[in-house]
């Protein structure tokens, strides 16, 4: 099967095309025929080796770590997915590929495509994630750093359904998108605490940073101390003691099924920029220099 790997770390052009062979499903794991491969700036991370000290990885390695496509193998005591079902979920193997085996799936509504199904597990769970860990409700005030993202997309929106209301930042080409999701829109950089002091003049109930470039010491200032402040981008954050909070295994088939109703329903939007498979490195390229609006995917014939 063609796959995009990587033999050793550096920057995007260590992506290449290969032939490598099928996996074959392993107890509990289905394989599925890729149709979209979801792009994630850990991707990025783990090429550029990184985060070899706390997540080391097996050369040659396939990125990718969210799929969506059609089920054509099982393996042993599978019994609730079926071959030829449509599903999205994680994958175990690396989803830069035609084929990828996978764990956890949900199913696939008829009325969401593949790119913007796989737009949902990472990002649907990390923002739901966040969200829980800072226990925003109903009448609060969220600021989320750097929120136009894939997770910061659905972020502002799972916010807004819990009845809070969102001040999010970006750069300038984005804050009509911001607005557009329902949060109160500002720009990042020079003089944010004045900005959001005077957008909540009441102040700030809890701060997720997705940004990952210098706001938590604004976010402490705002906060008035390092509670209810969580970072996913900051690797500086547990010096200033505030939580970093990394991926989680505790991921929920119930959860992102429901998730992916809701986008088919149009209850939930996302956005997203389509490259082709063999495009991978390009992808990543503008992944790694953020900015990013929604979600960046991978198709695959």
């Amino acid at each position: 099967m063609k796959a995009i790997v990587f033999d050793q770390f550096g920057g995007p052009d260590v992506l290449h095309e290969a032939d490598i062979e099928v996996p074959q499903p392993g107890p509990g794991q289905v394989r599925v025929r890729v149709k979209a491969a979801g792009l994630n700036a850990l991707d990025g991370k783990i090429r550029s080796g990184m985060l070899e000290t706390v997540r080391p990885t097996t050369l040659p390695a396939v990125p990718g770590g969210e799929l969506a496509g059609v089920v054509d193998a099982l393996g042993e005591g599978v019994s609730d997915v079926h071959v030829g079902d449509e599903v999205l979920g994680w994958s175990d193997t690396g989803s830069y590929a035609q084929y990828a085996l996978a764990t956890t799936v949900a199913p696939k509504p008829a009325g969401l495509d593949w790119q913007h199904a796989v737009a949902l597990p990472v990002a649907g769970e990390t923002a739901e994630r966040v969200l829980n860990l800072l226990g925003v409700a109903a009448g609060e005030t969220v600021l989320m750093h750097g929120a136009s993202g894939a997770v910061g997309t659905l972020a502002v929106q799972l916010a807004t359904a819990r009845g809070a209301r969102v001040i999010a930042t970006a750069g300038p080409s984005n804050q009509d998108y911001l607005t557009s999701l329902g949060a109160t829109a500002t720009v990042y950089g020079e003089r944010l605490v004045e900005r959001v002091q005077a957008l909540a003049p009441d102040g700030v109930d809890a701060v997720f940073d997705l940004a990952g470039k210098g706001a938590l010491e604004d976010s402490i200032t705002l906060r008035g101390g390092t509670e209810r402040i969580v970072t996913i981008a900051d690797f500086g954050a547990r010096q200033l003691g505030i939580t970093f909070s990394q991926g989680s295994q505790e991921r929920s088939t119930a959860r992102l099924a429901a998730l992916a109703q809701d986008a088919a329903a149009g209850k939930v939007v996302t956005t997203v920029t389509a490259y082709p498979l063999g495009q991978a490195a390009t992808a990543q390229q503008v992944s790694d220099a953020g900015h990013v609006r929604g979600k960046l995917v991978l198709t695959v014939d």
